[in-house]
């Protein structure tokens, strides 16, 4: 995969899977735009368009210098939030849905003609989880979310397919960020967390981010509306 005069922008790059993401299109030649919160060294080491953007608040003029053709998007923020259902207050939940639905709305409300341009088409990338699809307890409020994500990942794609503007999905299981800190925390979560999964192992950074350069590229020009699990068999296998 190549994206020399592609341009991307990447929303959430400071760290766990949008960081690996930045690094690894940053080799294959694309042109990074980066938005995030906080501006982590391990970014500003990859020498991308920085553009300081709070993804819970109003795009505003965060863009504005964000070149007139975008060949693709990747929304990386999310949350994780794992509590029993009764002692999570409706306002939590408001949260995870703004910042994991309403947050990737505003962004490619504000870019979508940005991508529209792009000869060839365009692709956008956002995030699920595996809890979206295979219920698992205590994550009410994040599968609730992110299966919004999925409802807006098949919307979108329909809508903008004959604009060539391709919209996708990939749903994670437990990867080892510093969003799971909480969860990998000790030898005994760690191994517990990779039992659970059929392959036996947590998910990395980059095991995503592979998955992300793919459906940005032209490798899967024929691919939209798609929901991809990278969950090592959670979501499917016993």
């Amino acid at each position: 995969m190549q994206f020399t005069g592609k341009n991307i922008l990447l929303i959430g790059a400071s760290s766990g899977i949008g960081l690996a993401t930045a690094t690894l299109l940053h080799g294959l030649g694309a042109t990074l735009f980066t938005a995030s919160r906080h501006l982590s060294p391990e970014l500003e080491a990859l020498q991308t368009n920085y553009l300081p953007y709070d993804a819970t608040q109003p795009v505003g003029a965060a863009f504005d210098q964000l070149p007139e053709v975008l060949h693709g998007v990747v929304y990386c923020p999310g949350s994780i939030k794992l509590r029993p259902f009764e002692r999570i207050p409706a306002e939590d939940f408001q949260a995870d849905f703004d910042l994991n639905v309403l947050g990737a709305v505003r962004v490619l409300q504000a870019v979508m003609k940005r991508l529209k341009k792009a000869e060839g088409g365009a692709s956008v990338v956002l995030f699920s989880t595996v809890a979206a699809d295979t219920g698992m307890s205590f994550h009410t409020s994040i599968a609730t979310a992110k299966a919004a994500v999925e409802g807006l990942t098949r919307a979108l794609a329909a809508e903008y397919a004959a604009s060539g503007v391709r919209v996708n999905c990939i749903a994670p299981s437990l990867t080892n960020t510093p969003l799971a800190a909480a969860l990998l925390n000790s030898p005994e979560k760690a191994e517990a967390g990779a039992r659970r999964h059929p392959l036996q192992r947590i998910g990395q950074p980059e095991d995503l981010a592979y998955t992300a350069a793919f459906l940005l590229s032209s490798h899967s020009s024929f691919t939209t509306g798609q929901v991809i699990a990278v969950d090592g068999g959670l979501g499917r296998l016993k």
